[in-house]
């Protein structure tokens, strides 16, 4: 048997009035993933545990079989692992933004979370610059993918209140910075790479292509190293973990499975979404069990843009659910799932905690009868199939049925 994991981030929403009360799954166009839910096991399941942060970190952990109330530490430790950057007992990961503030009225507004997604080398030679200011025998800063970086503060204390830069797109800064034990020491970080970026090479390049400089960077998502049993262990299949963010990569290194890395893979709405539905079914020829994953719909609903998530969800559709759907049809036996991990509520611009759509292809369980209108909120809240507890869904998919 086969298994395929195709996750649209942030794919889910709410109702919206130009939509005349849909959602954007619902008026997209997306036939791929509506013959599944005519044809398999529809249902919602709760990806967030009630209590956490409705992030990708916890929502994905959930999802690939992990109980996040049990092994959930932080999201920057799993991207650490990712980048493969060692962590002691007591070192503490902090997910590094590059991002632009400006100032209007005294404060200084989150303008841009993602310094325009600022492309990997430029990052680079910032995060270079702000490692030669601010690094030390204490902190050190290491280089990810456009504007995802990882710092680690050696000994350090995780004991703060941090804020995601994306929820806070188009806010003062000023009541979102750290809390807590030794925030000061963090927030002064910050403060202190301002002063670096000012007349970086790379920022004035920027701004004559009218394109946003990285201001600053924000620290969040602090953790201790993770510790979780391989996939292997859990469920007695070889795993293969595909996404363009180190976040995803490390939940999958953590768990022993193999990432496979596909070119132009942006993780935003350029990716190469055919690609990675293309590597994935190559990678099913060894392996057991893939999970690929495609940013772009949740990148579109944090910078607010209606038509670039429509965009995307019918790319996610006719390029990757499509292309995957005809070309598992090679192996004997097979299952897909197909889901988002939380709702990207465009409204808000960032995650929130509600159930979320899934399919299972061919159906499993005791599949409810209903002649789904398509893959979407409402199709799935009209069945009676809804997974309380999210970490639970990988037994269903796997095996048929909740152990």
């Amino acid at each position: 048997m086969k298994y395929l994991v195709l996750l649209g981030d942030g794919m889910a929403d709410y109702p919206m009035e130009e939509l005349n009360g849909k959602t954007p799954l619902m008026v997209a166009r997306t036939p791929a993933m509506d013959f599944l839910a005519a044809n398999g096991t529809l249902g919602r399941v709760q990806t967030v545990p009630e209590g956490f942060p409705p992030g990708s970190d916890v929502a994905n952990l959930s999802i690939m079989g992990y109980d996040p109330g049990v092994y959930y530490t932080g999201r920057a430790p799993l991207e650490a692992a990712s980048l493969r950057i060692p962590l002691n007992p007591r070192d503490v990961a902090f997910r590094c933004n590059l991002v632009t503030l400006v100032e209007k009225d005294g404060d200084l507004i989150m303008e841009d979370f993602s310094a325009g997604h600022i492309p990997t080398d430029e990052a680079r030679q910032v995060i270079a610059a702000i490692a030669d200011a601010l690094g030390n025998d204490e902190i050190s800063f290491h280089a990810g993918v456009s504007y995802r970086h990882v710092m680690v503060w050696k000994d350090g204390n995780d004991r703060l209140q941090t804020t995601p830069p994306h929820d806070i797109s188009g806010k003062p800064v000023s009541p979102y910075l750290p809390q807590g034990e030794n925030a000061r020491f963090i927030t002064s970080l910050m403060e202190r790479s301002r002063e670096v970026l000012i007349h970086h090479p790379v920022n004035e390049h920027r701004r004559k292509e009218g394109r946003n400089p990285v201001t600053s960077i924000w620290l969040w998502g602090q953790g201790k190293a993770l510790s979780i049993p391989s996939f292997q262990e859990r469920y007695h299949r070889s795993g293969a973990v595909i996404s363009a963010v180190d976040l995803i990569k490390g939940i999958g290194l953590s768990a022993g499975m193999e990432t496979i890395d596909v070119p132009g893979a942006t993780g935003f709405l350029d990716t190469n979404y055919r690609g990675k539905a293309e590597y994935a079914l190559s990678a099913l020829d060894t392996k057991d069990f893939v999970f690929v994953h495609v940013e772009a719909p949740d990148e579109a609903a944090h910078n607010g843009s209606l038509k670039d998530k429509i965009a995307a969800i019918e790319d996610f559709d006719g390029k990757v659910v499509a292309t995957a759907l005809e070309g598992i049809k090679q192996y004997p036996s097979f299952r897909i799932l197909v889901l988002p991990d939380h709702a990207t509520p465009i409204s808000l611009m960032t995650h929130t905690a509600d159930p979320v759509p899934f399919v299972i292809y061919p159906p499993v369980g005791n599949r409810t009868e209903i002649k789904a209108a398509g893959f979407n909120e409402a199709s799935a809240a009209q069945t009676e199939l809804f997974l309380r507890d999210g970490h639970k869904l990988m037994d269903f998919f796997i095996f048929g049925e909740v152990k």
